[in-house]
């Protein structure tokens, strides 16, 4: 019997604790700093609850001392220092925490322990990362990669046309943070929300597309001298956005209103969570596409990668918590079991060209209902 500790129990680590209970070999304890978020797998077959700060690495390091492999899922404000404490504590992780620092800052570390780390694991970053990867890992060199990806509802709702799927915090982060792009092969830091374009996808239509900070590792892994990662919304949502960062709702500056200081981005985020709650009745849908052209004996090729996803209404899964939960949890149980041992942070493009975990993910993702395809073209065919 295989022992994985899941710190963290939001709207994607339970669907990754459930996930992982219906394997009959998993013993699993979920931690979080929350009772009622634990109410959520209290239930479950051979999952134990323990109500834990999981802002303290002492804490992180007790509860993780007995784990075979650890699954982080904590906000992204504590995602650095969380995965720190699991490598110093010698265990390997699979980690969809999403913190804004660089993950590979903890190489040296987890190759010191002996520790495999595998970091942004979800959907994007995570298969994006994937797809990169693996196409690169194909071609003999790689000229662009190109990234979109977005969780929408099914129904569009005024004013925002958008539903919240995790942490209304780390939503207004990609809204706020700087993206960082390599043209021409120069790393170029431009604003979130910038540089708004409409893409047509197969199943959804015409959406809009904006930089976001996605590409992460990507930046230092994969040798290319064109790379993006863009946001999709429904069209009007960007500009929605930039208008409330640029009258100052999402500033963390304490501003003094009466007798009270508010810091406005912690009132915003406490109204857009409100608003942007997904209703029990209410579908959602997860598409990702990534592009990648190169060459390959002389031959122009762009490989793509296509995924859609619903709600999984049986269940009560949203699509967004299934395909960022689903890959961390399989790879979890490659941890636990010792297929994957590579020591040091290891993002998915890393391992996307190994065959043996390639296709193990995407075929138990395909177990799971989540289609993720991949299609080789002619460039000069390719739309």
């Amino acid at each position: 019997m295989k022992k994985i500790v899941v710190l963290g129990c939001g709207l994607v680590g339970s669907v990754m604790v459930r996930d992982l209970s219906e394997d009959p070999g998993l013993e699993i304890t979920v931690s979080d700093a929350s009772s009622s978020s634990l109410d959520r797998v209290r239930n479950l077959a051979r999952v134990e609850t323990k109500v834990a700060d999981l802002s303290d690495p002492a804490v992180i390091r007790q509860m993780v001392g007995s784990a075979d492999a650890v699954v982080g899922a904590v906000p992204g404000f504590l995602g650095d220092r969380m995965l720190r404490a699991v490598i110093e504590g010698g265990k390997p992780i699979a980690d969809i925490s999403f913190s804004p620092e660089n993950p590979l800052n903890h190489d040296s570390l987890a190759k010191e322990r002996g520790v495999t780390a595998v970091v942004d694991c979800g959907v994007s970053p995570g298969l994006s990362n994937l797809a990169a990867g693996r196409a690169a890992s194909q071609l003999d060199s790689v000229s662009a990669v190109r990234i979109f990806v977005g969780g929408l509802p099914v129904e569009r709702r005024w004013p925002y046309e958008y539903r919240i799927v995790f942490s209304a915090t780390d939503v207004i982060e990609e809204y706020t943070r700087p993206a960082r792009l390599r043209i021409r092969g120069e790393v170029v830091v431009k604003p979130a929300l910038s540089e708004i374009e409409l893409i047509d996808l197969p199943r959804v239509g015409t959406l809009e597309a904006f930089n976001t900070d996605g590409l992460r590792t990507l930046l230092d892994t994969i040798d290319a001298p064109d790379m993006k990662e863009k946001t999709l919304r429904y069209p009007g949502h960007a500009e929605r956005m930039r208008m409330l960062r640029e009258s100052g709702f999402f500033s963390e500056d304490p501003e003094k209103v009466g007798e009270v200081q508010v810091v406005p981005r912690a009132f915003t985020e406490r109204l857009l969570f409100r608003a942007w709650k997904r209703g029990e009745d209410e579908r959602e849908l997860t598409v990702l596409r990534v592009e990648v052209d190169g060459l390959k004996h002389g031959s122009s090729l762009r490989f793509t990668y296509d995924l859609f996803d619903q709600t999984d209404e049986k269940r009560g899964e949203t699509s967004m918590a299934r395909t960022t939960g689903f890959p961390c949890a399989i790879m979890a149980r490659l941890l636990a079991r010792g297929e994957y041992t590579a020591p040091g942070v290891r993002p998915p493009e890393l391992f996307a060209g190994m065959p043996t975990v390639y296709d193990k993910l995407i075929a138990e993702l395909g177990k799971r209902g989540v289609d993720f395809r991949e299609t080789v073209s002619p460039l000069s065919d390719s739309r």
